[in-house]
């Protein structure tokens, strides 16, 4: 496949190649960050004597050291050294509602007011169950973990159960929680027995059926690949795992731990596919910790010891004060449809306006995404699964990140982009100015 940057990408008038000007650019960039941010970078030395790799989050770290946050209110984080940042990357999908959201704030107050380390079930994950049920048509029954890992874990020992298979169907690039990733590297992983096919390739998973289909127990897929690059699922491919699963008697399991804010229903009421299970986390408990998995009352019939169900599922903090307060605030004061709407239209208008920028500037990028969630590559696409990125130059990617640090915007470092509801088109336009900007000064350079 032919690399798009060659055609985008004319050479330097001074004898540099354009490689070494992106390269003299980016140190450059990672110069003035660290002249920038003494304190960040004293709080990192600190860090690695006591945390392998200076963090308790992978995806938190970056080269040279990530800024240290002191303080957040709205759509603004403050660090450490002093700078502020309109926050763009509300904490990987987790951060919709922005910091303290006030009807948040004060649930979780109430909650602890009333005593946090309960050992008892108590009325507000009754109520939460209840708001998430009508939420999703395809969750009849539902129960909380402390995250979407955990979601995913307990959702693939159902489908296991239910099916009394063992093989599950995942694809390339998919993230399914710390323990249950396919990015190809650095993975570590549960020991299910595997099958990873290609994302948006329906040919692949007829292929996969026909070898394994009276084996496998699930399907395991995101919407919407997130990790991997927000890469739209095709609802072609979508609509052919529904089909295959009906047919081999395996379970459809929609990992919407990330899409479900793409509409009140999730991906799967815009999809109009019904999963067999679906599994939740992030941003429902108004950023406090958060996972659920829930589906037909049939299967998850099996955690109801009542009716003759065999599995258990432990956990102290399932139903803990805090998150189910919070949840319920959220669901029932803040994220109505019309704000959850807003925000995912101002998202596509951030992705369309930043792809034509691009695009005006020659600069060999693309943005893909839905809604509120998009991310930055380092290619003109199309990008419909992670074998289009192998030609991505993400030194673009870095670069930008940087720059925008600079002026006072947070993203992600590998480009991705999940906006809060505190984010305004005012916003919008001001880092679609800045990029308009940036992408000037670099074909500039070039």
């Amino acid at each position: 496949m032919p690399d798009d940057r060659t055609a985008l990408d004319p050479q330097p008038t001074d004898g540099r190649s354009a490689a070494d000007t992106l390269d003299s650019a980016l140190v450059d960039a990672r110069q003035r960050y660290v002249d920038a941010n003494p304190t960040s970078a004293s709080w990192a030395q600190r860090a690695t004597e006591v945390l392998p790799g200076g963090n308790t989050r992978s995806v938190l770290q970056f080269d040279p050291f990530p800024f240290r946050v002191a303080s957040a209110e709205g759509k603004h984080l403050v660090d450490v050294d002093g700078h502020r940042y309109v926050d763009l990357l509300g904490n990987y999908t987790a951060g919709l509602l922005g910091h303290s959201p006030e009807p948040v704030r004060a649930a979780a107050h109430s909650a602890i007011d009333g005593g946090w380390a309960l050992g008892a079930v108590h009325p507000n994950e009754v109520r939460l169950a209840e708001l998430i049920a009508g939420r999703f048509p395809a969750i009849e029954q539902v129960r909380f973990t402390n995250s979407g890992t955990e979601a995913n874990l307990m959702a693939l020992a159902l489908a296991t159960n239910h099916t009394g298979r063992s093989r599950v169907l995942v694809f390339d690039g998919g993230y399914h929680g710390g323990v249950i990733t396919f990015a190809g590297h650095r993975d570590v992983n549960v020991p299910h027995d595997w099958i990873v096919s290609t994302y948006n390739d329906v040919s692949a998973v007829e292929a996969v059926f026909a070898e394994h289909g009276s084996s496998i127990a699930a399907v395991l897929v995101e919407p919407l690949q997130g990790s991997a690059g927000c890469i739209p699922g095709d609802p072609v491919f979508l609509q052919s795992l529904r089909r295959h699963c009906d047919a081999a008697g395996a379970m459809l399991i929609f990992d919407e731990v990330m899409t479900s804010r793409l509409s009140p229903g999730g991906a799967q009421e815009l999809l109009g596919i019904t999963p067999d299970l679906t599994t939740l986390g992030k941003y429902l408990a108004g950023g406090f910790t958060f996972g659920a998995f829930g589906g037909r009352r049939d299967v998850m019939a099996a955690f109801d010891a009542s009716a003759g169900g065999r599995l258990g599922h432990a956990g102290t903090f399932n139903n803990n004060v805090v998150s189910m307060a919070a949840g319920v605030a959220t669901l029932t004061e803040v994220l109505t449809p019309e704000v959850l709407a807003a925000t995912n239209a101002r998202g596509d208008r951030l992705r369309s306006e930043l792809n034509a920028t691009f695009t005006r500037h020659g600069v060999a990028m693309c943005v893909t995404g839905s809604g509120s969630l998009m991310n930055v590559h380092g290619t003109v696409g199309p990008v419909t699964s992670t074998a289009d990125l192998r030609v991505a130059d993400d030194r673009w990617k870095e670069l930008l990140f940087f720059d925008a640090l600079d002026a006072g915007f947070y993203l992600a470092r590998r480009g991705f982009i999940a906006l809060s509801i505190e984010i305004t088109d005012a916003d919008v336009d001001a880092f679609v100015e800045f990029v308009d900007s940036w992408a000037g000064s670099v074909t500039a350079r070039r």
